[in-house]
């Protein structure tokens, strides 16, 4: 398990329906949501984790093609005296102008090589599960909310991870997958894929937190909080 813009007006963000956030019935580039979050996994893993936007050791533009770019939270993260884990991250990325950004408000992926299951069912009841605990998500876009985030909630079919690099994000979290490993995956949780932005800079803001232990009174009661602030500067190609 890893838990962890056509051209629009600024102010237009916000309204009811989210102008300037693809809906989540809708197919851009010609792939689902369920489709993106897949390959957002599949970009994640694709680097190791000395040289990944995610763990800090690359910039954020590492591993991106084409006209979606991908955003995410922080993996490293602090436990704190009461059991809490966080996680945030403050990054800045320059992307070209046209450039769709997806990125995760909060996710999970199951899969084989973690003992999440051995198939397409066991992996999605896996995800379905964790998801289930996930609470007081946020995302803004230049200070303005996003509304009704639950609608956004995307799960993918099944899909290859691999062939992963040596030093991968999986060995990371102790599993045994040497370099050139690919195993099948399962990813659940809550999406956005944004339109182009303007030129100029942007700020986005997105988290929640997950809750490991429903009961507060449980001995290991642990809540897992992510937050990431993207300032994006949007220029000419």
């Amino acid at each position: 398990m890893f838990i962890l813009l056509s051209i629009i007006a600024i102010n237009g963000f916000g309204a009811t329906n989210n102008p300037g956030i693809v809906p989540p019935d809708s197919k851009p580039g010609g792939f689902s949501y369920g489709e993106w979050s897949a390959k957002w996994w599949q970009w994640a893993y694709s680097m190791p984790i000395n040289a990944n936007p995610l763990f800090d050791t690359a910039p954020g533009s590492a591993g991106q093609s084409g006209n979606v770019w991908f955003l995410g939270s922080a993996v490293n993260t602090e436990q704190r005296p009461s059991g809490e884990i966080v996680s945030k991250a403050d990054r800045k990325l320059t992307v070209p102008v046209g450039t769709m950004l997806f990125f995760p408000i909060m996710n999970v992926e199951g899969s084989k090589a973690e003992g999440n299951g051995e198939t397409e069912l066991d992996l999605t009841d896996y995800v379905s599960g964790f998801v289930g605990n996930i609470t007081d998500m946020f995302a803004d876009i230049d200070g303005v909310p996003v509304e009704d985030l639950q609608q956004y909630r995307v799960q993918s079919s099944l899909f290859t991870l691999g062939p992963l690099p040596d030093n991968n994000a999986l060995q990371f979290m102790g599993a045994h997958a040497p370099a050139g490993t690919t195993t099948p995956s399962v990813a659940d949780g809550f999406y956005l894929m944004l339109e182009p932005l303007f030129i100029g800079t942007h700020t986005i803001h997105f988290g929640g937190t997950v809750k490991f232990i429903s009961d507060p009174n449980e001995p290991g009661f642990k809540l897992a909080k992510q937050e990431a602030t993207y300032q994006i500067t949007v220029k000419e190609r």
